[in-house]
């Protein structure tokens, strides 16, 4: 069986603050060995790789663009401006996010894999063209 990515939408509350989201649930926080927060420019494009032996579990919050490699075809997975998805990548699945708004695009992305420069996780493989 080939591997998929999962979607979940992801409820946060919101006030005149502003708003909490919990990016990850607990049963996938002891698992990760990597966290960072991904604030993109309009246009910007993050990605075009996908990882050898990590699983990434990537929160964004709308407007985002995500395409990626569903065995032979390229999907494209719209989140709209205010919602946020959690979004699971297992291993060998190339994605890209893409920021179609005119602010920034705002992405946590948490990994099972240690980023190590040295020995990297990750397989450059374009799917949107900047």
């Amino acid at each position: 069986m080939t591997p998929r990515i999962n979607f979940e939408p992801i409820a946060f509350p919101t006030d005149l603050r502003g708003l909490v989201l919990e990016p990850i649930g607990p049963d996938d926080l002891p698992h990760q060995r990597n966290v960072h927060l991904v604030l993109t420019e309009p246009g910007g494009i993050r990605g075009n790789h996908y990882h050898r032996r990590g699983t990434e579990i990537t929160a964004a919050l709308g407007p985002a663009l995500l395409r990626y490699r569903d065995g032979d075809h390229v999907r494209d997975f719209e989140i709209p401006a205010g919602t946020a998805y959690r979004i699971t990548i297992p291993p060998g699945i190339a994605h890209a996010f893409q920021n179609p708004s005119q602010g920034l695009m705002i992405l946590i992305g948490f990994n099972t894999e240690i980023h190590d420069p040295a020995n990297p996780d990750v397989v450059r493989d374009v799917l949107i063209e900047s």
